[in-house]
């Protein structure tokens, strides 16, 4: 850490202890990627209100960063896979996922399920490297650490809170199927208006809609797993020393921050110790580069369109390339496209390439008219905080469901990135900037996540701080978590209540007959008298 980072923290302590004497020692177990720029935006906020961060961190991981200087502290976990594996590992999984066929639901969930349980095993190495290196849980038990804040996409920081015996806060975008909200944390999601999360419907389902929701529930319910529970439930039960399950550890979390907002996700009911906090990364402008904003301001009225499928996409097939150039040279707007590979043949002189872009910025100039996007929701965010209307060209994970939702909002248009023609990209960009109503809705969802209270992030920093402060949350944990599946759904209320009116009948029943075969035999006595 360099010296100005050091003394910047010192100053930022002090001040803390001097003041309220209110801050605390925060333990992190991170994912890697788009989910740690929305983790690392929270625990930036927590070193600049004093409190100190260590990241718990596996040796092949890219996020400390030799380039990139933090106040943040890395704990590093030695581990038998190397950084180029790991990479290799993630990039073969999301090419995997990229490729797997959309058209079937079936079929291409039990093949995603078969890609997280390679990644499950490859996060469940790393956590057996941390929690038995004796050294380190040492340090970790001797540091006294007040929470552990995770990403509920990868296992173990609940288990090291349970080791550690401290609270924990989940930072969580969403599980395939919300199979973690509900069977972790206990979340109510009535299949009849909450589409399942990844089934690209909305809350205005028709009535078959309602019963291919219905059966996807079903499916994510008994047969889809996010992990491989069998090992992750053994796992856990040794590491303990008593019989457990991963879902029961998860569910002993205090808060679950979740990255979405009431403008993108539908609604639907949340617990006590849930908050929604997307879009917390979001932030006003900065100046752009001087080359970049020289060229956006010789678009003149037409304005510019930005266009990026992420940092996941390193190479993209020559085809696609042009059929997308192609289009882009068709508009009469300048386009700053990030595209790292060789300069397409069809290139038009309004578009110019760029191995990284300042996305947030770019979103934020007044000339920027749309936002082609792969659909991640880092970057829909910051459209939707900008206002700026979209071409969605998802690839794969949630990015379809994500761009179903702005389609569903009126703020984007959908397009398919296999099948799609130059005149279909052309023609769906000059749709959302030629016509007013993509700009009106994605102002209005705008306006709605400008106008709160509190700031996302502010509301994410008060909740770890709050659980800092009172030890956990317990109060605001619902009881459902210690109920069986049959105590919750109260089928043994109902089989007792079933009984009794059962016992009721059959003793009514009883008596009826008794007083038939006595009225009966008292009338065969008449007559034989």
């Amino acid at each position: 850490m360099s010296m100005k980072w050091t003394s910047a923290l010192l100053l930022i302590q002090l001040s803390c202890y001097l003041s309220s004497g209110s801050c605390g020692k925060v333990l992190v177990w991170p994912t890697e990627f788009s989910h740690w720029m929305n983790i690392k935006t929270i625990l930036d906020e927590l070193v600049q209100r004093g409190h100190e961060v260590t990241v718990l961190a596996y040796s092949p991981s890219i996020l400390p960063g030799p380039n990139n200087p933090s106040a943040l502290k890395f704990e590093i976990c030695p581990t038998s896979l190397t950084e180029t594996e790991f990479n290799d590992s993630v990039t073969q999984l999301v090419k995997r996922w990229s490729d797997v066929p959309k058209d079937t639901f079936w079929p291409h969930f039990l093949q995603v399920q078969e890609m997280m349980w390679t990644y499950g095993d490859m996060i469940r190495q790393f956590c057996k490297d941390v929690v038995s290196n004796k050294k380190l849980m040492k340090k970790l038990q001797e540091a006294r650490f007040d929470v552990v804040l995770a990403d509920a996409i990868s296992p173990c920081g609940e288990l090291l809170a349970e080791l550690l015996k401290i609270p924990f806060v989940y930072s969580l975008r969403f599980s395939p199927g919300y199979t973690i909200e509900k069977h972790g944390g206990g979340f109510l999601l009535p299949p009849s208006y909450v589409p399942v999360v990844m089934s690209e419907f909305s809350d205005q389902m028709s009535f078959m809609e309602r019963v291919k929701n219905m059966m996807y529930m079903i499916y994510f319910d008994f047969w889809f797993q996010a992990w491989d529970m069998k090992k992750w439930n053994q796992f856990y039960s040794e590491v303990l020393g008593r019989p457990t399950t991963l879902c029961e550890t998860m569910g002993k979390a205090d808060i679950w921050l979740i990255r979405n907002s009431w403008n993108f996700q539908f609604p639907h009911p949340l617990l006590p110790n849930v908050d929604f906090v997307g879009g917390l990364h979001c932030k006003p402008v900065k100046p752009l580069p001087k080359e970049m904003e020289e060229f956006v301001q010789s678009s003149g009225e037409n304005g510019v369109v930005v266009f990026t499928l992420g940092s996941m996409v390193t190479n993209m097939k020559e085809e696609r390339a042009n059929v997308i150039a192609s289009a882009l040279a068709q508009i009469p707007q300048k386009v700053l496209w990030r595209f790292d590979g060789n300069k397409p043949d069809t290139l038009g002189l309004n578009t110019r390439l760029y191995k990284w872009i300042p996305q947030n910025d770019l979103l934020g100039h007044p000339k920027t008219r749309a936002f082609i996007t792969h659909g991640g929701a880092n970057g829909i965010y910051e459209a939707i905080y900008h206002g700026v209307p979209m071409v969605g060209i998802p690839l794969f994970a949630d990015q379809p469901d994500n761009i179903a939702h702005m389609k569903a909002r009126g703020a984007a248009v959908q397009l398919d990135f296999d099948t799609m023609s130059s005149t279909d990209l052309a023609n769906a960009l000059k749709t959302v900037i030629n016509d007013p109503l993509y700009k009106e809705n994605v102002m209005k969802l705008s306006r709605i996540q400008h106008d709160q209270p509190v700031k996302p992030l502010d509301r994410a920093v008060f909740w770890i701080e709050f659980v800092m402060r009172h030890k956990g949350a317990k109060h605001l944990r619902v009881a459902a978590h210690d109920l069986t599946w049959f105590q919750y759904h109260s089928l043994d209320v109902i089989g007792f209540l079933l009984a009794c009116v059962a016992t009721v009948i059959f003793i009514i029943m009883k008596c009826c007959l008794f007083c038939f075969w006595k009225f009966t035999r008292k009338g065969k006595k008449g007559k034989s008298d």
